[in-house]
């Protein structure tokens, strides 16, 4: 890998791929100067592209005419059927049969076609290879290739062409491609910018690999951020982790739907779990970046609209902006009135009331009372405990 590549891809890829241009955020992460690189508003909605399209533009005479194979959670999938359609290329793309059914579709639309193969990505990784050897395709791999490591690197370049005065970059992993890229180029040209990694805590593959020296494959994944959950880091991602980024830590699935719930409120964004890693890593303090200058990447907005709604509602929860509470009353008129008012006096709004009837309550004419609501924040959630509590109710866990 050499500076020289990158810039070669930046000038290569011009015509393919959008410039997208650094946003402010704020209100997102007030203990440093947050700007946004957002990749979700690329062509095909995700960074894949650039990997990609350098990738196939490199190409030769005879590797294009037998066509390129891939295998992909769904974003790399969209960028190499529309950069293998640009310079018409047959592609064929294996992906994971979980894989959201936009972004399949989406994959067709570009012009792949589809090999849907039963597990995650690392199954439909193996049935690519298979395919190529039998049928002599090229493969554009999704992250452990240098030709699409430098086109992911023109982020970098972007970023630095637009903002030199930044202090860090918080990038996601998922096998180490883009993160790669982005730390060469930004320390080849400014090595005093920290680059930070994020993983999803539900699959830390780089994670535990770059604390353990070595490189280590997980037995499973589980995450809402799907375009990382890859199992076992590639060779040349980790080689150039190891060496030009700084740290990497870990979000939750909670922690990254309350980031997916703030690019919603504040930037009228979307992104997907994937690409909002960087934002939870910004809003949860998991990296020295209080008074700093700090550029997230939001790598991608391919979101499937079917769990979306699963994630807000995660994301209020995490937030504390939703909360219910279970309150012990004695079973007799008026109590639900004065609960009401006391919720109503502090500026919550009643979404749900259950009434439940036990006989573990305290009192034999003891009753439960489930109250769901919508609300500020943690603060507030804690001033309507106190306030409930102040006027005789008893509070107990869900």
């Amino acid at each position: 890998m050499t500076i020289d590549r990158i810039f070669k891809a930046s000038v290569m890829l011009k015509d393919i791929v959008r410039k997208t241009a650094i946003v402010r955020a704020n209100g997102i992460a007030p203990q440093c100067e947050l700007y946004i690189k957002p990749e979700n508003l690329q062509n095909t909605g995700s960074f894949k592209l650039r990997g990609s399209g350098f990738k196939i533009a490199m190409l030769s005479e005879e590797e294009r005419r037998r066509g390129v194979i891939a295998c992909s959670a769904g974003n790399h999938a969209q960028g190499v059927a529309l950069a293998a359609t640009k310079c018409g290329i047959p592609s064929l793309i294996c992906l994971p049969d979980s894989a959201p059914i936009s972004k399949i579709e989406a994959t067709k639309a570009y012009g792949a076609q589809v090999c849907l193969v039963p597990g995650c990505y690392d199954d439909a990784y193996q049935k690519a290879l298979q395919l190529r050897d039998e049928m002599g395709y090229t493969f554009v791999h999704p992250f452990d290739d240098e030709d699409v490591i430098a086109g992911q690197g023109t982020i970098g370049l972007e970023i630095l062409n637009e903002m030199d005065d930044i202090d860090a970059v918080i990038v996601p992993i998922g096998g180490g491609g883009l993160i790669s890229g982005i730390a060469f180029a930004i320390k080849a040209l400014r090595p005093s910018i920290k680059v930070y990694g994020v993983q999803a805590a539900g699959a830390p593959s780089m994670y535990n690999s770059i604390k353990h020296g070595k490189i280590e494959r997980l037995d499973s994944v589980a995450t809402i951020a799907d375009g990382i959950a890859v199992k076992e880091p590639g060779v040349n991602t980790y080689d150039i982790i190891s060496k030009y980024v700084d740290d990497i830590a870990t979000v939750t699935d909670d922690e990254i739907s309350s980031a997916i719930l703030a690019l919603i409120e504040k930037q009228k964004m979307i992104a997907e779990g994937a690409g909002a890693v960087s934002i939870a890593a910004a809003m949860f303090n998991k990296f020295p970046t209080e008074g700093k200058k700090v550029v997230c990447v939001v790598s991608g907005g391919n979101i499937d609209v079917n769990i979306l709604s699963r994630v807000i509602t995660r994301g209020l929860m995490k937030s504390g902006r939703t909360t219910s509470l279970r309150i012990e009353l004695v079973d007799k008129p008026g109590q639900l009135k004065d609960v009401s008012r006391i919720i109503a006096d502090c500026g919550a709004n009643v979404i749900s009331v259950h009434h439940e009837h036990e006989s573990s309550t305290t009192d034999v004419n003891g009753c439960y009372l489930r109250i769901a609501m919508e609300t500020r924040d943690y603060e507030h959630v804690q001033q309507i405990s106190d306030a409930l509590k102040a006027e005789g109710f008893r509070l107990v866990e869900h």
